[in-house]
């Protein structure tokens, strides 16, 4: 009977796949609105929806909490049907099961269906307007030489890549400063600007118009070359702190146990949405490097796997644990 069971559903999922989607599509993101994974989902979702075609809508939906974590959780038990996706980042998939005591409460690459990658992305070292440094080097030289309780750093959330970000920078520099967590980018960058915290190393695609605006210093970037959209930004290897580098990525999974005709539908239409130039452009601007290496759901989970691993490594390396 089982045998028969899976016989109906393998033949039946192509036809599934062609009348798919029959409603509304939820794209979760797991931070508050106006972070960097809220401004990809939000970029992408419209091509993205056209190129599934089907009349296909895709609603983004923010599911806050834990650095994305309890969105993961949330999504990793839903129907496998591909009417609920996630948009995820490098904190909930790899630094948090890494670097978070206790791990999470999910594999990130077993319980989930990879279906493709969106981006890359630097981080940025911003401060506070009033801060008293310039450059890069100054910053880092003020931080270097202050007491550890006059000095906080604001991040998107426990476990976030900010958070770690902000850690790997403290113990390179042989200091401790105060961590104070918001549950979104866009929140770390407005108590940057008022003062409550004076630095922080933001996602590039968060900070990026708070950077342009003035209302936070962007004084260098955590890649290892310059980012096209903002030349004069000089990265932290160039001089301040040779060799430091983190980026982050953008992904689009599903709840485990999603058909392959559907994985297969979705990744397609995504690869045609990043393929437009103007939406690259778009996403270039925003401070996000549209993905142009392979691309499918076996090169996507492939990479997953070794993003877990990377920070695994780079926990033990550095000694950074991160308290919930």
């Amino acid at each position: 009977m089982r045998r028969l069971a899976l016989f109906c559903a393998l033949l039946l999922a192509p036809i599934a796949a062609q009348a798919f989607p029959e409603r509304p599509i939820g794209l979760s993101v797991g931070f508050a609105p106006g972070g960097s994974t809220d401004i990809a989902a939000r970029l992408v979702s419209e091509r993205f929806a056209h190129h599934i075609g089907n009349g296909a809508r895709i609603m983004v939906e923010n599911r806050p909490g834990a650095s994305g974590t309890v969105g993961a959780d949330w999504l990793r038990r839903q129907a496998p049907d591909g009417h609920t996706l996630m948009l995820i980042e490098v904190s909930s998939h790899a630094i948090a099961p890494a670097a978070l005591q206790g791990g999470t409460p999910f594999d990130p690459v077993r319980d989930f269906t990879q279906i493709g990658m969106i981006g890359t992305a630097p981080m940025v070292l911003i401060t506070a307007p009033r801060f008293p440094a310039t450059t890069a080097a100054e910053a880092i030289a003020r931080l270097r030489a202050a007491r550890p309780e006059e000095i906080a750093y604001a991040t998107s959330g426990v476990g976030s890549i900010p958070h770690l970000g902000a850690e790997m920078l403290a113990s390179r520099i042989g200091n401790r400063f105060t961590h104070v967590p918001y549950r979104s980018g866009g929140l770390m960058l407005t108590a940057i600007h008022q003062g409550e915290g004076q630095f922080g190393i933001a996602v590039l695609a968060s900070a990026a118009e708070q950077i342009r605006s003035g209302l936070v210093r962007g004084l260098a970037v955590t890649s290892r070359d310059r980012f096209p959209a903002f030349p004069d930004l000089p990265s932290l290897a160039e001089g301040a702190l040779p060799d430091f580098e983190l980026t982050t990525w953008n992904m689009i999974i599903g709840p485990p146990g999603m058909p392959a005709p559907v994985v297969a539908r979705l990744n397609a239409a995504l690869l045609a949405a990043i393929a437009e130039p103007a939406l690259a452009d778009r996403f270039l601007t925003a401070g996000v490097r549209t993905w142009t290496q392979p691309n499918t759901p076996e090169t996507t989970r492939a990479f997953m796997e070794a993003e877990v691993r990377r920070y695994q490594e780079v926990v033990a390396r550095t000694g950074v644990r991160l308290e919930r």
